[in-house]
């Protein structure tokens, strides 16, 4: 069944949103190894995939429609080095966090469309922890240091929630899925 139509229009929006983060973090992924900083360019590809998982979650629910569609979404444009790089997915990142999943959380609400809010809730979930771990490698780069983790950089494949540490977690703490199902970056 296709979503109303508010939702609908969110979920695409959402949708290109997404997709041009994951092409905006893997650009900025070689720019970081090209400067040797091999740290912040593993973390820039772990969430490229966390926004693959959520493009692809919001792709899903428009399963049945069949349409040509321009949409519009936000971005941040302007790529630099790293330094800059960062800034703008934090700047990314907070968009989604403060302005664009809220609302689309409550269309979704509003029109009863559970499949769309539960996975702009859990994109909402895991853009925060994005915005921290951008802002960590950010002072480090700053700093004149690499981004380091004790561990691995770990993606839930359901939800995309982003984990640092040498395990994933037992279980999602957003989506449920085993942690033996998160993949390692």
């Amino acid at each position: 069944m296709v979503p109303r139509p508010m939702t609908k229009d969110a979920l695409m929006s959402a949708f290109g949103g997404e997709s041009m983060a994951h092409m905006r973090y893997l650009i900025f992924s070689e720019i970081a190894e090209e400067e040797g900083l091999k740290g912040v360019s593993r973390l820039f590809r772990a969430v490229a995939f966390s926004e693959y998982v959520h493009a692809r979650n919001h792709y899903r629910i428009l399963g049945e429609l069949k349409t040509d569609a321009k949409v519009v979404a936000g971005a941040t444009f302007g790529p630099g080095n790293t330094s800059k790089n960062l800034e703008l997915a934090i700047m990314g990142e907070k968009f989604e966090v403060e302005e664009m999943y809220p609302v689309y959380i409550e269309i979704a609400k509003s029109q009863d469309e559970k499949e769309a809010e539960r996975s702009f809730t859990w994109a909402l979930e895991v853009e925060k922890i994005h915005a921290k771990l951008y802002e960590e490698a950010k002072k480090a780069v700053e700093e004149g240091r690499d981004y380091e983790v004790d561990g691995s950089i770990w993606v839930c494949p359901m939800c995309g929630h982003t984990h640092v540490g040498r395990n994933p977690p037992e279980r999602c703490p957003i989506c449920g899925t085993p942690g033996s199902r998160y993949r390692e970056f």
